[in-house]
């Protein structure tokens, strides 16, 4: 693990950020299970045809897509805890040099350094 990391500082971070997203993930999931109330209700108008806006079917992928994203994060999330815990958060998987903890700060979940993930564009 790149000695310059706190792993107290770096564990508190990504349980934050892994809460948020779990937030996120049931909030979208609450809105989806709305939206297919809305399309299941036959008192319902008929907004395939509504000129003014999105019809449901937009909005239920538009919140699938929200939501599969949560979800990735928290996977993602999991992932550096699990690094964390295993000593190698902060070790670029590419190369195996330390990764700034600057870029670390901004993007817990990184998994380059700056220049291997300047190679992968």
């Amino acid at each position: 693990m790149n000695d310059q990391i706190d792993p107290a500082v770096f564990a508190e971070l990504l349980t934050s950020l892994r809460r948020d997203a779990l937030a996120r993930l049931t909030a979208r999931g609450e809105d989806i299970r709305s939206v297919q109330d809305a399309r299941n209700d036959p008192a319902g108008a008929d907004d395939e045809h509504d000129p003014e806006g999105a019809t449901l079917s937009d909005e239920w992928s538009r919140l699938e897509g929200l939501r599969r994203a949560a979800a990735a994060e928290i996977d993602e999330v999991d992932d550096a805890l699990h690094r964390l815990e295993e000593g190698t958060f902060g070790v670029c998987a590419s190369c195996g040099r330390d990764i700034p903890v600057g870029r670390l700060l901004v993007r817990p979940t990184a998994t380059l350094c700056v220049p291997c993930a300047e190679r992968r564009r």
